[in-house]
């Protein structure tokens, strides 16, 4: 393999090209001024202007989130993992029907295993634009986004409308329900109830691990961070690891399908059989299958990565209550 197909297989941090039109809240004052990023897999974007940058099935989806100051993504849920890492930034994370059930404040680095099932937000806190970093299960990432009521209400009143078909209609531009497409219903007293509503206690011991203990766990040995025996016990169909300089080796690897490699601090150089290719913070590098591998340290100071791979296990449920 050469340096330039695995280039082809890169999405460097400043080549992201981001949508703003991405979900339903995307005319909501407060949330209108958000980036949505689609970078491995099809995403749950609702609007077709979403790019995907790289659309070869990994068993998972990369994505990302990127907000100014004091904007906020709008209660949701997913039926399958959602799992995010702050690139930059301070990020307040909240849940429940009413976004009041619980929070946790995350800083660069830290990494949390948001539980499926339950109805979730996250806001940029911080002074500065912020991006976070998404790893979705599932090829298909569960099929959508569940909305809770008051977001599709305050979405028409701002001129867009979900149809029942999963997409998205701006009547500000114009656009109207296709004929026999229905709007997304809202869902009853009834289906809300299914919701949990954990609290913070009960959601950050075994969902949030914070990057300065990552960075010591990984002192001889990659940190398993999510996965059957991860730091974070679950099994949503992929696994996440955290490697740093300490860490890192120069022994050549592989995988029997595609891996990620997501750099979080510091300069990498990814070597193989053809070549090189160095990545840095806020780039995303799709690693084929079965293709020997090694990943250090190019540059002295800082270095940390993420890497994420898909496992035979279904990218179901992950709050048990």
């Amino acid at each position: 393999m050469t340096p330039q197909d695995m280039e082809n297989r890169i999405v460097r941090y400043g080549d992201l090209i981001p949508c703003k039109t991405a979900f339903i809240d995307a005319h909501t004052p407060g949330s209108d001024q958000k980036e949505n990023f689609t970078i491995i897999g099809g995403g749950v974007s609702e609007s077709p202007d979403q790019h995907v940058h790289i659309s070869i099935p990994h068993g998972f989806n990369i994505g990302a989130a990127g907000q100014p100051p004091k904007c906020r993504n709008s209660l949701h849920s997913h039926r399958t993992a959602e799992v995010f890492f702050v690139l930059k930034g301070r990020w307040r994370f909240f849940w429940g029907r009413w976004g009041t059930a619980g929070e946790v404040t995350l800083e660069e680095g830290d990494i949390i295993n948001i539980p499926t099932g339950i109805f979730r937000g996250f806001e940029n806190i911080g002074t500065d634009y912020g991006m976070i970093m998404a790893v979705l299960g599932g090829d298909d990432a569960g099929g959508g986004v569940i909305w809770a009521p008051q977001v599709i209400e305050d979405a028409a009143d701002h001129g867009l409308v979900l149809g029942a078909n999963g997409k998205l209609y701006d009547s500000l531009k114009g656009a109207t329900l296709p004929e026999g497409v229905a709007p997304m219903q809202v869902l009853t007293q009834d289906e809300l109830g299914a919701f949990p509503e954990p609290t913070t206690a009960e959601v950050v011991p075994g969902h949030v691990a914070r990057y300065l203990d990552l960075v010591a766990l990984a002192d001889r040995a990659p940190a398993k961070v999510i996965g059957e025996h991860g730091i974070l016990r679950d099994k949503p169909g992929f696994e996440v690891d955290f490697i740093t300089r300490s860490s890192a080796t120069d022994k050549v690897h592989s995988h029997d399908r595609p891996s990620v490699l997501m750099p979080m601090r510091g300069h990498w150089r990814v070597s193989f059989d053809g070549g090189g290719v160095t990545l840095a913070p806020g780039d995303t590098m799709s690693v084929p299958e079965n293709l020997a591998h090694s990943a250090v340290p190019s540059m002295t100071g800082e270095a940390s990565m993420y890497h994420v791979v898909a496992t035979d296990d279904p990218a179901g449920a992950t709050w048990a209550g």
